[in-house]
């Protein structure tokens, strides 16, 4: 039995354009979310988002082609290279049939798109970008990284909308399993904060919209909860075979022993109430991972804080897990993050892992006020040291996808 190991991890969040400054921010509690600057949003209803600031291109990258990328490919390629240098892996030194790529976005060129749009409009069809195609497409990233890096193995990108990244991950994972790659670089980035996406959202009566107070917007599990923050990144892992990383003496953060994935087929917005889809996720992510649910310790949780997605998933976790539920430890990344769509099931496994790793849970900041029909321990307010063996991550799209994967602490 093939055993994958995760050894390396990148982030770009609206906390830090590394993995590193992100996890001290969120174990610090501090919040990403701030006033909209992307773009002029005076006159729009929500005016606050989580952006990437101060970005600056990996230096590996060639700036002429990443010019003609959409921002998330930019961000896609950043967190790849992190990840790559914290897993101790030179593309160039190992078999390259070997190495994959499983990358993907939910929105994919949104930026690049609109720009041409303008251009089209402005300055007619001869402006067009011919490049255009190339660049907004979904599978633009694995591709990128992919010549970055040399990697010849399997490739592609998995759509799922807001689980997007888990789903990556998750079939990452599988295709190590089968002996298809030994080396995947997996996960997913989006660049979502455009005027037609903000704009979208906002009817939609998705977004939070606290715009004097941008840092406790987002209010997961809160009974003030009214909805999450647009948010933009990227987050990679480096997914390893074990035989393989102990051979390189690879560095292990943890390791990947369940995934699982499923649908509500009930609506493309909408969570269904009774938490039934996550919870067929989270069922099948158990049995192949071949625990119990009580040996779970901790679920980094979808927690979008709008007031259906809260109480569905913590419904979705107590038919799960029981009366265990009341006993394990539960978190929004979100909260602090705001939510990255494509990136977010990524960074938030990434989340998961590390806590295996430094024994720590981050808050759920902005965590006040009870709310009835979420009353599990969602870590209010402030980190908690805990030990974590087992720990899950939830991710849940429109559309009605769902994914899980648990990791555990790496043990020969």
């Amino acid at each position: 039995m093939r055993r994958v190991v995760i050894t390396g991890v990148g982030a770009v969040t609206p906390l830090g354009n590394d993995i590193e400054s992100t996890w001290q921010a969120l174990i610090a509690g501090q919040s990403g979310v701030k006033p909209l600057t992307k773009f002029d949003g005076s006159d729009y209803a929500v005016r606050i988002a989580g952006e990437v600031r101060d970005f600056v291109l990996d230096p590996a990258v060639d700036p002429r082609e990443a010019r003609r990328a959409s921002q998330y490919v930019r961000y896609a390629l950043n967190a790849s290279l992190e990840a790559l240098r914290n897993a101790q892996l030179d593309t160039q030194t190992m078999d390259r049939e070997r190495l994959g790529v499983i990358y993907g976005t939910g929105a994919g060129g949104i930026d690049i798109i609109g720009d041409n749009v303008t251009i089209l409009n402005e300055k007619g069809t001869r402006r067009v970008a011919p490049t255009l195609i190339a660049n907004m497409i979904d599978d633009a990233a694995s591709g990128y990284i992919a010549i970055q890096t040399g990697a010849l193995g399997p490739n592609m990108a998995i759509v799922a909308a807001c689980s997007t990244g888990g789903h990556n991950i998750g079939e990452a994972y599988e295709t190590i399993k089968r002996d298809d790659a030994d080396v995947i670089i997996a996960g997913g980035a989006e660049a979502p904060i455009v005027p037609v996406v903000m704009s979208a959202f906002t009817n939609m009566r998705g977004l939070a919209g606290d715009n004097d107070n941008p840092s406790a917007a987002c209010k997961p599990f809160d009974i003030r909860r009214d909805g999450f923050v647009l948010s933009e990144g990227a987050g990679a892992v480096i997914l390893e075979e074990l035989e393989h990383a102990l051979r390189r003496g690879a560095p292990i953060i943890a390791e990947v022993v369940g995934y699982g994935n499923s649908n509500d087929a009930k609506d493309m917005i909408a969570a269904g109430e009774d938490g039934a889809g996550p919870a067929r996720a989270m069922k099948m992510a158990i049995r192949k991972a071949g625990i119990r649910p009580d040996q779970i310790d901790y679920i980094n949780a979808h927690g979008t804080g709008t007031p259906l997605n809260d109480m569905a998933e913590t419904r979705a976790i107590k038919t799960v897990c029981g009366d265990h539920a009341y006993k394990l430890v539960v978190n929004s990344s979100k909260s602090m993050l705001g939510h990255m769509m494509g990136a977010a099931g990524a960074v938030e496994l990434i989340v998961t892992a590390l806590s295996i790793k430094h024994g720590v849970v981050h808050p759920t900041i902005n965590l006040e006020q009870a709310d009835e029909n979420c009353d599990l321990d969602y870590v209010p307010g402030v980190a908690r040291e805990r030990e974590v063996t087992i720990g899950l991550s939830n991710s849940i799209g429109l559309g009605g996808h769902n994914s899980a994967i648990i990791v555990r602490r790496y043990e020969p």
